[in-house]
């Protein structure tokens, strides 16, 4: 008890008063258990106790390396229910997937080129929305070495023999005009703005939604449903602005 409040019946948790007891209550202690002493705790005790100490410290961002190390089950859920009423901004690096999924809102992934990316929502749905690691998209059996290795080498071959043609085409391919827009093209160019803003808000409103802080509290098939739609506005939209400038590029030829 005293280990918690330092002698005092009552500690400031965001601004209002609650006894020690009480709180403790709600890191799984019994008020006879909380007025042990620490010695005779067992570790899921202990580790519930440093986190009763940790959340009644003001703050604004904590950093949490690896926080599900040696923890039972029920310290782990008292962790993630603690985190999802945190008021604040919370850094995790942690291997539990699980955890993440039920935690996080936001992943930043370093691809280990010194590139970031960000990606909404936990690890699943890092996943969904494409991300991989670096030894996924690049492969590591030597059978796939050789493989792309032989690749390598016939494209080369292809992109050699493009540019023999083109120095055989000479004159004739600069005296080619380019084609101008037809009709339907033209009308698709007009209307590819409107389209493009309309996207843009869309994916706005939906990005909105998910950076509520009760966002991954609701239904999973909700939460699910709106980030696939996130996934496919945003896909959409950036389909849409590499034809508008497609089309604006062939406009100004």
């Amino acid at each position: 008890l005293d280990n918690l409040s330092e002698g005092r019946e009552f500690i400031d948790l965001n601004g209002q008063s609650k006894h020690v007891l009480g709180y403790l209550q709600e890191f799984l202690f019994t008020p006879e258990r909380a007025r042990s002493p620490v010695s005779v705790f067992s570790g899921g005790e202990r580790a519930r106790l440093l986190l009763a100490k940790l959340f009644s410290k003001p703050a604004n961002i904590l950093v949490l390396d690896e926080p599900t190390n040696d923890l039972d089950v029920e310290t782990l859920e008292l962790l993630e229910e603690q985190l999802a009423e945190f008021a604040g901004t919370v850094i995790v690096i942690s291997h539990d997937r699980e955890f993440l999924d039920n935690v996080i809102t936001e992943t930043v992934f370093l691809d280990g080129s010194g590139k970031v990316r960000e990606f909404v929502g936990g690890y699943t749905d890092w996943r969904r929305q494409g991300g991989c690691f670096p030894s996924e998209a690049t492969g590591n059996r030597p059978d796939k070495q050789d493989k792309s290795s032989k690749t390598s080498v016939d494209t080369g071959k292809v992109e050699s023999q493009k540019v023999a043609d083109g120095t055989k085409a000479g004159t004739q391919s600069e005296k080619s005009k380019p084609a101008k827009l037809s009709y339907k093209l033209k009308l698709e160019l007009e209307q590819l703005p409107g389209q493009i803003e309309a996207l843009e808000q869309e994916v706005a409103g939906l990005q909105e939604r998910i950076s509520q802080a009760d966002f991954y509290s609701g239904p999973p098939d909700e939460v699910s449903a709106t980030l696939e739609a996130l996934t496919e506005k945003e896909n959409r939209l950036e389909q849409v602005i590499e034809r508008w400038m497609e089309l604006e590029e062939q406009a100004n030829q």
